[in-house]
């Protein structure tokens, strides 16, 4: 299957509740024209605390994570119950490292836009069963 992977960089966190605490922010866009199929590429990292930087989760100031990539008002944004795997890596345990995090999230965004083109879609949305 051959086409263009739509891209587009956002200038907001696609994930991580305490993003509006973190210094780097990426978020990049996948749109397949051919399948539909939407994925949100979340970088997230060098959070300030009380007492400086703290990190994100264990052993990581800087993280990557994507997700399918919904319709939420007039955006499309991540549905994060619908996350999508990588295998590229997706964490950082150095202190002060934007550029190895603009690195491996665009690592992240070259391996899902090589996934799109193949024909993948991302996990459909779970099922809750409220019965």
């Amino acid at each position: 299957m051959t086409s263009i992977i739509k891209r587009t960089e956002r200038g907001w966190a696609g994930h991580f509740i305490c993003a509006d605490s973190c210094l780097f922010r990426r978020n990049t866009l996948l749109e397949s024209p051919v399948t539909g199929a939407k994925i949100v590429v979340s970088t997230v990292g060098l959070m300030k605390g009380i007492e400086g930087f703290e990190q994100i989760g264990c052993n990581r100031y800087y993280e990557t994570m994507a997700f399918a990539g919904e319709r939420q008002g007039k955006y499309i944004d991540a549905n994060v119950s619908r996350e999508v795997g990588f295998d590229s890596p997706w964490c950082i345990a150095e202190f002060d490292a934007d550029d190895l995090a603009n690195d491996m999230h665009e690592a992240v965004v070259e391996e899902l836009r090589l996934k799109l083109l193949k024909g993948y879609r991302p996990p459909a949305a779970p099922v809750i069963d409220e019965g």
